[in-house]
């Protein structure tokens, strides 16, 4: 009967809910105590007792049950022994995971003392069946020790925290979450219950609560969708964890799980702040030493008092609308923490900013947005209380916006928090550090919108620069920061920069120098703020040089000469085939250069997918008839071949391109299960790009040896490639091929027409998509 009803219970197609898990719980109660009674547990000093999940009445449809059999030192070994088998075994039988142990009341103090996982494991413990004393005696010894030695015992439960935080990464900015083991998942709620009853310092419960909630209702459905107990929720499972819990789009599922894993993580955060400043007598902040009772000014209606940021005495949040950014700029620019109270009211009280704001409002922000990385404890500070959302125009669908790009390791909003990090130590580069300021935090505001969202953007920025009082000619750069932000980075990392069109691509658009000043730094924040690999040696240059030969068209000078590729290589290039194979750290660079032909690309492509590596990125050039490539490349999986595997598959590709075709008719890819469906690819040739060549285009998705197809397609309609920039960002590729006849003409319109068609059914089949 218990497993009839369970099965009901726990059904692919119920929601999951908190009613529901007390319900699995109770019959789950109900069955083990029969089983108990039928075993003769009140004959015996004996209790059955839930721990963890399971003591909480927590369990979700895959749950496990976590039970601890404790028994007084007094009773005997083998009775215990059938006690238990009389449990175990029907359980095992029932097919439900068992997590299970035996203890005396000393085994479980001992253990305690020195594991506090035990500890964790027992905050929530409660009796299914069996002496209640019993556990009230174990219970009430394990608190005594935990408090009475919580300042050691708690520095190393934050380390081990911040050790499963380098592992699992943080919850809230994840594509692919763990709901229980990332930084902000479960686990931190069962880690804040025991900070809370160490007695050191409480924690907000509420908060706690309904983040909680809600990741139990997302790992509750996880396990239903998926039929098994699992805590990693995958991209493609989230679109029915989505419909399962009533959410419109996989999207706002994410969103929902960044902003519960984000309380948490605040709280947690919070809370090992205060914990530290307890035991270390001193606070995680760099301050200047303050008395305790002793109240100094910061700013306006803004004091400091207790190595916290608080309100002055006469300080009046409903009539004075720019105390809020006036405490936001002083706490950063302090280094030090907002107090609680004085968070929660100005949530209660603040007045709403006029519009537009007054100077000093804008200048407060703009202090804020420069404080560097102390911004991010601040601004999240206020973000928690529902402050940001108050403050800022249009902030709101910002917040917790994943981002399903690989490259991109945060969401919208905290992207764009630490773009601006990144802009603050650049603000000695531009002769307007406000407005590059501004532009970093807002320069994303399109993306949770329809549309391109450099134009979105640019729209948005219209209506945000106005309220936040810039006057028209600022505003209209602000706007252009916005719509222009990708210019620069794009055309340096995928247009030939020796090309005049190219120059006058960015000029034509970048109207003066103060705009491409701001563009130029901003394109830094904004790679940097990205991830570590957006941002390279490279890139760097290519985007300098861009920016430098921009500037002297602007000045009237002659443009710079051009570093290319060939500066770049460990080696001097000559018409001898030299290959080389920097490794750092995962990534290798392979840098060849040899007697350029027709197929070259397409054949070297073909060996590094043979060897599994995955290219991330590649620029090509031919000087004088030799080619010279550098391709980035990562192991599809494990670790790379040796550098000696790979030179030598490369050089038999190069002498032998049918030893490439034989070798990758054995590579065979299986096809990806994807929980959506890609955009179809868009093909094109750039008109006007290039003087000397034509320039095709190719943005895709990125599928199993992609470049070597387009290559290899380019390969066999006689086509020369004689430069190329390729880039793979997240999930996406952008191949950009400079093409002319073998005999070094242009192409005429058939040909286009030809290989536009050709690429174009080739990527359509790869990610099986109808042509039409």
């Amino acid at each position: 009967m218990f497993l009839e009803n369970r099965k009901l219970l726990v059904g692919a197609d119920v929601v999951p809910s908190k009613e529901n898990r007390i319900a699995i719980t109770e019959i789950t109660d109900e069955w083990l105590s029969s089983l108990a009674k039928a075993a003769g547990f009140d004959k015996l000093k004996v209790a059955l007792v839930a721990v963890g999940g399971y003591g909480r009445k927590e369990l979700c449809a895959g749950s496990d049950l976590d039970i601890l059999l404790l028994h007084h030192q007094a009773e005997k070994p083998e009775e215990i022994a059938r006690l238990a088998d009389a449990i175990w075994y029907p359980v095992w039988d029932s097919g439900i995971s068992l997590d299970h142990s035996v203890r005396d009341v000393s085994q479980v103090r001992r253990m305690a003392s020195t594991d506090f996982k035990v500890v964790l494991g027992l905050l929530d413990a409660r009796v299914i069946y069996g002496d209640e004393q019993l556990l009230n005696e174990v219970r009430a010894s394990v608190l005594a020790d935990w408090r009475s030695f919580s300042q050691e015992r708690l520095l190393e439960l934050q380390q081990s925290a911040m050790d499963r935080k380098q592992r699992f990464g943080d919850i809230a900015h994840l594509l692919e979450p763990d709901i229980k083991e990332s930084y902000g998942g479960l686990r931190e709620a069962t880690i804040l219950r025991s900070i809370a009853a160490s007695w050191i310092t409480d924690v907000n419960r509420e908060r706690i609560d309904e983040a909680h909630q809600t990741l139990l209702d997302v790992r509750d459905a996880l396990h239903r969708v998926t039929g098994r107990s699992t805590d990693k929720m995958t991209m493609h499972e989230q679109r029915d964890v989505a419909k399962l819990l009533g959410l419109e789009s996989d999207d706002v599922l994410l969103r929902k799980v960044s902003m519960a894993g984000r309380a948490l993580a605040y709280e947690s955060d919070m809370a090992w702040a205060r914990v530290q400043k307890v035991t270390t007598k001193k606070s995680l902040f760099k301050s200047r030493k303050i008395a305790k009772d002793f109240r100094a000014p910061l700013a306006d209606g803004v004091v400091v008092q207790d190595e916290e940021v608080v309100l002055a005495r006469d300080a009046n949040p409903v009539t004075d609308s720019g105390l809020g950014w006036r405490v936001a700029a002083a706490a950063s620019q302090a280094g030090l923490p907002v107090s609680q109270a004085t968070l929660s009211r100005l949530k209660n009280e603040l007045a709403p900013m006029p519009k537009p704001w007054p100077k000093e409002a804008l200048n407060s922000l703009v202090s804020f947005l420069g404080s560097g990385p102390a911004l991010i404890q601040v601004w999240e500070a206020f973000d928690q209380n529902g402050l940001i959302n108050d403050l800022l125009p249009l902030w709101q669908p910002m917040q917790a916006t994943p981002q399903r790009n690989a490259l991109h390791i945060y969401t919208v909003d905290r992207h764009s928090i630490e773009c601006v990090v990144q802009a603050s130590i650049l603000s000695r580069m531009v002769s307007r550090p406000d407005l590059l300021l501004v532009g970093a935090l807002f320069h994303d505001i399109g993306k949770p919108h329809e549309g391109d969202h450099s134009i979105v953007g640019a729209e948005l920025m219209k209506e945000i620069a106005v309220t936040l009082g810039f006057n028209e000619v600022d505003a209209e750069t602000l706007c252009e920061m916005v719509r222009l932000h990708l210019l620069i980075p794009e055309v340096a990392t995928r247009r030939d920069l020796e090309e005049p069109a190219t120059i006058d691509l960015v000029a034509n658009q970048v109207v003066d120098l103060n705009l491409l000043e701001l563009l130029h730094n901003l394109t830094i924040a904004d790679s940097k703020a990205t991830s570590e690999h957006t941002w390279s040696e490279w890139k760097a240059s290519l985007v300098s040089q861009l920016v430098a030969r921009v500037e002297a068209r602007f000045v009237g000078k002659e443009l710079p000469s051009f570093q290319g590729l060939e500066t770049t290589f460990p080696f001097t290039p000559s018409k001898e085939t030299e290959i080389s194979v920097v490794n750092a750290g995962s990534q290798s660079d392979i840098f060849i250069a040899t007697e350029d032909r027709v197929g070259l690309v397409a054949d070297v492509a073909g060996a590094l997918r043979v060897l599994r590596l995955d290219i991330k990125s590649a620029q090509f050039e031919t000087t004088e008839g030799i080619a010279l490539q550098h391709w980035q490349v990562i192991p599809l999986f494990g670790d790379a071949p040796e550098t000696k595997k790979i030179i030598l598959e490369l050089q038999i590709a190069m002498n032998n391109p049918e030893m490439v075709f034989k070798a990758m008719q054995k590579v065979k890819s299986p096809r990806v299960q994807r929980g959506f469906t890609p955009p179809k690819p868009r093909v094109r040739f750039v008109d006007g790009a290039s003087s000397r060549s034509d320039v095709f285009e190719v943005r895709a998705h990125d599928e199993s040896a992609l470049l070597h197809r387009i290559a290899q397609i380019v390969a066999m309609e006689k086509l020369t490639i004689n430069a190329a920039r390729i880039d793979t960002i997240g999930s996406e590729v952008v191949d950009v091929l400079y093409l002319t006849t073998s005999t070094g003409g242009r192409l005429d319109e058939t040909t286009k027409s030809g290989l536009i068609f050709k690429v174009e059914a080739e990527l359509l089949e790869l990610i099986n998509l109808d042509p039409s």
